[in-house]
């Protein structure tokens, strides 16, 4: 009896060496075909796949390499929002008074942002009001509305985005600053990330293992009304969600999401590119790269 027992339990073990071992030279080879696309564009490029499906399928490339945030850093502040909801500081129904005045990290002087330089011009019509929480935190992601995301920062503070992120086991992510604070970005002082860190609250948040399973599924929620489609979902077919976040400056861009696939299945993928000469041309590459992904995915049920 124990001798078929084990017979068995080695039976498995081989099986799921041999699963694991033919899942790594399918990886490999698509890291290959993925790495020579890149190569043909000017920049300098970071991926991170992980298949949430099956958990031994996950791709790096330049994973650990630090880049500019963008506006990829509103989804750690989104998280922050709904942690401290949870906590009682405050409710998502609860409002802010919108204003165009923040204190500089550096010296806490006071700056502005300029309405021509934001992707969401209708908050600046509101300044003087009153606006929900929830509300910022829509445009925060599904508009990269930089005014909410100051008022959002200020609200819960960049060190306890941070607090949080290493929580979650993202160690090199930065929060340190709202938008367009100059004299931070003169010092270098400058929100940054690896596409890793991203994979990390990403999978959190598609497990619905981030603060709780309420929160994650809202956060899934308002990253899948999502307006910027031009790198990973670009490609794939319409039936495809994705609930995620761009970010963008001159020579970079950046996509970071949970792809769900109609039969159920899940993964996670960050793009992340700088220095690009042609941008254009960054954007294509990115979304050629994730049709790559979903390619591979599809043909490995």
């Amino acid at each position: 009896m124990i001798r078929h027992l084990l017979c068995f339990l080695f039976l498995l073990l081989f099986v799921y060496a041999c699963q694991v071992s033919r899942s790594g030279q399918h990886t490999a080879a698509l890291k290959k075909s993925i790495q020579a696309v890149l190569d043909q564009t000017e920049g300098e490029f970071a991926v991170a796949f992980r298949n949430l499906s099956s958990p031994q399928e996950e791709l790096l490339i330049n994973a650990h390499t630090h880049f500019h945030a963008a506006s990829t850093m509103k989804t750690p502040v989104l998280l922050e929002v709904y942690r401290q909801a949870k906590e009682g500081k405050f409710t998502l129904h609860d409002s802010l008074l919108v204003k165009n005045e923040f204190k500089s990290i550096v010296d806490s002087s006071l700056y502005s942002l300029h309405p021509e330089d934001d992707s969401y011009l209708e908050l600046y019509e509101q300044i003087g009001k009153q606006q929900r929480i929830y509300d910022l935190v829509y445009q925060m992601i599904i508009a990269s509305s930089n005014l909410a995301t100051n008022l959002i920062i200020e609200l819960v503070g960049a060190p306890n985005v941070n607090r949080s992120m290493r929580a979650l086991g993202a160690h090199d992510i930065q929060v340190r600053r709202g938008v367009e604070d100059s004299k931070a970005f003169q010092q270098g002082l400058n929100n940054t990330t690896t596409a890793y860190d991203l994979m990390v609250l990403l999978e959190a948040i598609a497990k619905k293992e981030a603060v709780s399973e309420q929160a994650s599924q809202a956060m899934i929620d308002i990253l899948l009304d999502q307006k910027f489609k031009d790198i990973i979902p670009a490609k794939l077919p319409e039936d495809v969600k994705v609930a995620h976040k761009t970010g963008w400056i001159t020579g970079l861009h950046h996509d970071s999401g949970i792809v769900f696939l109609p039969d159920g299945r899940q993964y996670v993928l960050v793009l992340l590119s700088k220095n690009l000469q042609d941008e254009e041309a960054g954007i294509e590459t990115l979304a050629t790269v994730s049709r790559m992904i979903y390619d591979y995915v599809v043909s490995n049920e």
